[in-house]
């Protein structure tokens, strides 16, 4: 009995490694080599690994050095960023598309934009004119401390200094109103070199 569970385990473990296929190459020296796992002679070539009806049901490339391991990683995540980027493009483009179906749509949105922070550089323009105002009576008010300034009252010395930061305030907020222009008009010029493409394809 007992010699009869060791011969159904061996046959076990036999026709498990046949199930698995047998490894096989011609090594360096032209041999031709067999094993039922890879084979470390031919790991600088080609191995099969072949059905147990002799059929290839895999092809084994041969190991890489630790270099060429590197530079096969490095190829792999090139070309996975640049699928990546592939499919990012293709997405802003269908979103750009949808939002602007045609030239009409775009060039009333710059509009739209451009006409907001003309209404905000107006008011930066108009609260300068104001302060340009109060300024003038300040002045007239510092003229009577024309000879000594330092005789001049707290309060009239902190409004004139006030004046003169929020005049500082107000014309760097119209330069940057400016430069957000000249970042919009990019934008929807960039934008639009692109769906002139886009619009071209879909017709």
């Amino acid at each position: 009995m007992k010699f009869e569970v060791l011969g159904l385990l061996a046959c076990s473990l036999c026709c498990g490694a046949g199930a698995q296929g047998i490894y096989t190459c011609v090594d360096a020296q032209g041999r031709k080599l067999s094993s039922d796992r890879p084979i470390p002679d031919c790991n600088d070539r080609e191995q099969k690994l072949l059905n147990p009806s002799g059929t290839v049901k895999q092809r084994l490339g041969p190991s890489l050095t630790a270099a060429e391991r590197a530079q096969q990683d490095a190829r792999d995540k090139q070309e996975m960023e640049e699928r990546n980027r592939i499919t990012e493009e293709r997405r802003r483009d269908r979103a750009l598309l949808m939002r602007y179906p045609d030239r009409a749509v775009h060039d009333r949105e710059r509009a739209d934009v451009l006409a907001q922070i003309a209404a905000v550089s107006k008011a930066a323009s108009t609260r300068l004119v104001e302060l340009a105002a109060q300024r003038k009576k300040l002045d007239d008010e510092m003229e009577f401390y024309k000879k000594d300034p330092t005789k001049a009252p707290q309060y009239l010395r902190r409004q004139m200094e006030e004046n003169t930061q929020n005049k500082a305030v107000q014309q760097r907020f119209i330069a940057d109103q400016v430069e957000e222009t000249q970042r919009v008009n990019g934008r929807f010029d960039e934008e639009l070199v692109r769906l002139h493409q886009l619009w071209l394809m879909v017709k």
